[in-house]
């Protein structure tokens, strides 16, 4: 492993700093593969990063795409799924899960949670949320759960680096923001997020336009012919990561890149300003601050 490798916290594979063996991370991908589809031209070369599979697969059904990670319990996790196997609770949906466990205890009721899920209408959505959900006990707990001095009991440092201050407060704001957008019923990031639902598009057997390869991003596109790639989705993994593997991975996108490639790339993190290529509005995870859709050539 290289030094610039090292310097990705995803090299772990895990989400502490401890040692030990690689985990299952992300039993499903909670980002909106609508923004890639929209973003890349239909027939083209796409690169991924592997993750729990689901944006490779939404985007295999109109691109011959390339997955990595440097996970190898992520590769073989996305290798069952694409010949069959549903899809399981990753690390990360199990803090959901366990933070849903405190719902009752906030005042959400299952019944009323199913409701609020089912409707169709933004500006009812945005209404009964902040009348039912968006309570006083639902600040103080989210500010306590979502507080630095908390996270680091799980996260290692240098992934907890790009959040922003009152992330709890943060991430309330993109929540609202997505229920006051997006009709809840058909927005599975939603179900997944709030009802701990694991449906999904469905794995496409056999998986033939995805080649899964098991290694760090940049190394992975260095390998690759120059020009050989129309379309780029990076998730957040410069979230984890320095100044020098920073540079290798844009250095390593851009020589890769085909004539007008495009690129999408989230964070956690605050915009330092309003930009025209941010739409972290139009993704329906209302995880992201930030969801840079830019083509390559402008990185």
């Amino acid at each position: 492993m290289t030094a610039a490798v090292a310097e990705t916290a995803w090299a772990r594979g895990r989400f502490d700093a401890r040692s030990g063996p690689s985990r299952l991370l992300f039993g499903r991908m909670h980002e909106d593969a609508a923004i890639e589809l929209g973003a890349f031209r239909p027939g083209g070369r796409v690169f991924c990063i592997a993750s729990a599979g689901c944006t490779a697969m939404a985007l295999s059904a109109r691109h011959e795409v390339v997955a990595a990670d440097l996970n190898p319990v992520q590769i073989e996790y996305v290798r069952r799924r694409l010949a069959g196997e549903p899809a399981s609770l990753g690390a990360a949906e199990r803090m959901m899960a366990l933070g849903r466990t405190f719902g009752p205890l906030l005042g959400w009721r299952s019944a009323q949670v199913r409701a609020f899920l089912d409707l169709t209408d933004p500006a009812e959505q945005l209404d009964l949320w902040r009348r039912r959900f968006d309570t006083r006990r639902l600040r103080i707990a989210m500010d306590a759960a979502l507080s630095t001095s908390l996270l680091r009991l799980f996260y290692a440092s240098d992934l907890l680096r790009c959040l922003p201050r009152d992330f709890g407060r943060v991430l309330r704001g993109r929540m609202e923001r997505c229920f006051a957008r997006h009709p809840n019923r058909d927005n599975v990031h939603a179900h997944a997020l709030l009802g701990g639902e694991l449906r999904d598009e469905p794995a496409r057997p056999g998986g033939q336009r995805i080649r899964l390869v098991h290694a760090d991003a940049a190394a992975c596109l260095e390998s690759e012919a120059p020009g050989s790639f129309d379309g780029f989705t990076l998730s957040n993994i410069l979230d984890g990561a320095g100044d020098a593997y920073r540079e290798r991975l844009l250095a390593a996108v851009l020589r890769a890149a085909a004539r007008d490639a495009s690129v999408v790339l989230r964070s956690f993190g605050e915009p330092a300003s309003a930009t025209a290529t941010n739409r972290a509005a139009e993704d329906r995870s209302m995880l992201w601050g930030i969801v840079d859709v830019r083509p390559a050539a402008g990185l």
